[in-house]
């Protein structure tokens, strides 16, 4: 895991006595900031201005050393968007004297930490070197937010796991002064509620999304490649089995891959990747480059798929893969899987990540497909979050009354539920639930939500039906797919933090239109999880590129009218547009179409094969040691699902990789600090502990 750490205002005392371990301290001071971690060497620049005011990029960044010099100038004068505009994904620190300023992403790929710490403000861009520094204990409330309410930043908040530690929400920065004082402000105009942004044309603002995309692929190979990072040693967090694993496991081939399969998203990542002038490929040695080979692209063939749905929609993605990969300029390698790379396979092992995640059940299954990847690989994740309309959406077309726009993704839900009588109230219940949405003031739609988690939860609540997920999905807030197994104590205080902020409304989050409210909650959410999915599934010396989280990429997604947005295949036909800019026009048939139903039945296969390894994990469970859950009712809705009883897999995914992650923080060893002079991970106190 890499990570940067500095700090604001600290006692002088404090800040000689103690330093990350395997740190490379970018610049001294009383204000000092390390790299922590296998950075490469273009992965790190230092850009200084006039005076005292310097720059850290960390990351993949589009921007020259004289634009990253205009755009501090503009950030010391109070302009801090200019700090978060250039193409690629990275994290910017800007020092202005005994000023700091630090902005986290639009998305939440690239978060902010920080706490107090000596008299002053620590900050990271990883929240456990953050809790061991303050020896924070774990935040069993937050745990229970976010298994009851994972898309409501107003029952999550602003905490970590770690009591004490903060993050900085998405599209804000941290500001930190002398003296130990830190502001969090916000660097994106706010829309107001019931006036909708100044329409932008759909040609123009898909024009915008493939330039964004196509600076954002193309940032990653420009960007120099280097040998392979040295070995970091040993890493706090992971026992001996771990770093030998990490020492002896498979190495990326070196260049650009991309995976194939996986959607639209990725394969227009990997032809756009592929077809943008220069060498992809290219094979990188000492310092010389050699020239001629193609774009590694990786298909995933899921041999556990064999019947049904899930075998017809494989078979279908695997030929239009073939189609794709005839390519002169793509390198076709088929990764074929059984049981072994199932969801749920090897709980046991794998690092500790930062946070708790979904996607630590299907660690196993990414790495056996990730292992077959380059050094640098590129994937389509967040592509459904930026380009999908959230069903909330409706609600905004209400209040823009654009009440014809509505007929045809109202029409779509009717056909997804099925014939007969309940298809032709479809139309009618989607847009009275969109009207109340549309209706419903902020503070009382928390207040509802309050009183819905007091009460038994309905299972029509939790529907992950089309219709039914739609909705659920109408509302300020709702309980997550999690929140059945829950006790009612954890429930209930869930349910007085939103009642806290209904009665105090926090400005910021009064603003924002239903729609994009609730669709920038749903894509912070899914970042962090990607985040955790990189930190879980990370292969010795591979760089993973998710290119539609790069900020300038959410922008312009977001320019996307709603009125087209919301319509049937929009994705699929902003993604054929983006690529017939790029000049790939010769798609396979059926490109774009989209199914849940391969995964899904993926999820449940990985369940019913390791049903006795996951059900072990509730013999004796943490999260009821926490008082989160009651163990036998886990363990007969785990047996439940398993056998096909149609439950909420997303919920109960949530609830093993919370209690797989905190088996992997209990058992923790040493800290991501030492005391100066020794070099011992356990030189500072093991810290974080339930």
């Amino acid at each position: 895991m890499r990570w940067l750490v500095g700090w604001c205002g600290a006692s002088a005392s404090a800040a000689r006595e103690i330093q990350p371990l395997g740190a490379q301290l970018l610049w001294e001071g009383p204000d000092p900031l390390w790299a922590v971690g296998d950075w490469r060497p273009d992965e790190v620049r230092l850009v200084y201005a006039d005076g005292d005011t310097h720059l850290a990029v960390f990351g993949y960044c589009g921007a020259d050393d004289e634009t990253l010099r205009r755009s501090l100038v503009s950030a010391r004068a109070g302009a801090l968007r200019q700090l978060t505009t250039w193409p690629g994904s990275y994290t910017a620190v800007a020092r202005f004297g005994r000023r700091t300023v630090i902005p986290a992403d639009l998305a939440g790929t690239r978060p902010v930490f920080h706490t107090s710490w000596a008299g002053g403000t620590a900050y990271s861009t990883a929240a456990l070197p953050l809790a061991d520094l303050t020896e924070a204990q774990l935040d069993v409330p937050h745990l229970a937010a976010l298994l009851a309410c994972p898309d409501a930043p107003e029952a999550v908040g602003d905490g970590t796991p770690y009591r004490g530690v903060t993050r900085v929400p998405p599209g804000h920065a941290l500001r930190l002064r002398e003296g130990g004082s830190r502001d969090i402000l916000g660097y994106e105009p706010a829309t107001p509620l019931v006036v909708a942004a100044p329409p932008v044309e759909r040609e123009a603002a898909v024009a915008g999304v493939r330039d964004a995309l196509v600076a954002a692929v193309r940032t990653r190979l420009a960007a120099p490649r280097h040998a392979p990072a040295r070995d970091p040693g040993p890493v706090p967090g992971m026992g001996p089995a771990d770093r030998r694993a990490a020492r002896m496991g498979p190495e990326p081939a070196p260049g650009v891959g991309a995976d194939l399969s996986g959607g639209s998203a990725s394969a227009t990542v990997a032809l756009l990747a592929a077809g943008l002038p220069g060498m992809p490929g290219t094979v990188y040695g000492t310092g010389a480059t050699l020239a001629g080979e193609r774009l590694l692209a990786v298909t995933f063939n899921d041999l556990t798929a064999t019947g049904g749905h899930a075998g017809v929609d494989r078979a279908a993605e695997m030929e239009r893969a073939r189609i794709i990969a005839e390519s002169p300029r793509l390198h076709h390698v088929v990764v074929a899987a059984g049981d072994e790379a199932l969801p749920y396979a090897d709980l046991e092992g794998g690092p500790l990540t930062d946070e708790p995640g979904p996607s630590l059940v299907s660690a196993a299954r990414h790495r056996h497909r990730l292992a077959a990847g380059s050094s640098d690989h590129l994937i389509g994740n967040g592509a459904r979050q930026v380009l999908d309309a959230h069903p909330a959406r409706l609600a905004d077309l209400l209040l823009d009354r654009r009440r014809r726009h509505l007929v045809r993704p109202v029409t779509a839900l009717a056909k997804a539920s099925g014939g007969g009588g309940r298809a032709i109230r479809v139309p009618f219940t989607v847009y009275r639930a969109a009207r109340k949405l549309a209706r419903t003031p902020y503070p009382e739609g928390l207040s509802s939500a309050a009183v819905l988690l007091r009460r038994p939860i309905d299972d029509e609540l939790l529907s992950d039906g089309a219709l039914g997920a739609s909705l659920a999905a109408l509302a300020w807030c709702r309980p997550g797919p999690a929140a059945r197994w829950l006790t009612g104590e954890a429930l209930a205080e869930v349910s007085i933090r939103l009642e806290a902020v209904a009665a105090h409304p926090r400005g910021g989050a009064t603003t924002g239109r239903p729609g994009e409210q609730l669709a920038r909650a749903v894509l912070a959410r899914h970042a962090a999880d990607h985040r955790v999915f990189e930190q879980a599934a990370e292969v010795r010396h591979q760089r993973l590129h998710a290119p539609f989280y790069d900020n300038q990429v959410v922008r312009a997604c977001q320019a996307l009218p709603e009125s087209h947005r919301v319509q049937p295949g929009a994705r699929a036909e902003v993604l054929r547009a983006v690529l017939e800019g790029a000049g790939v026009r010769d798609l396979p048939p059926g490109w774009g179409h989209t199914t849940h139903a391969s995964h899904a039945d993926s999820v449940r296969s990985g369940l019913r094969a390791y049903i006795s390894d996951v059900v072990g994990l509730f013999e004796a469970p943490l999260l009821a040691d926490a008082g989160l859950i009651e163990a036998r009712v886990v363990r007969k809705a785990l047996r439940a699902a398993a056998e096909g009883e149609p439950l909420p897999l997303d919920g109960l995914a949530e609830l093993v990789s919370t209690e797989v992650w905190l088996r992997r923080l209990l058992t923790r060893r040493g800290s991501c600090w030492t005391a100066e002079g020794h070099h011992d991970p356990r030189a500072v106190t093991s810290g974080v502990s339930p």
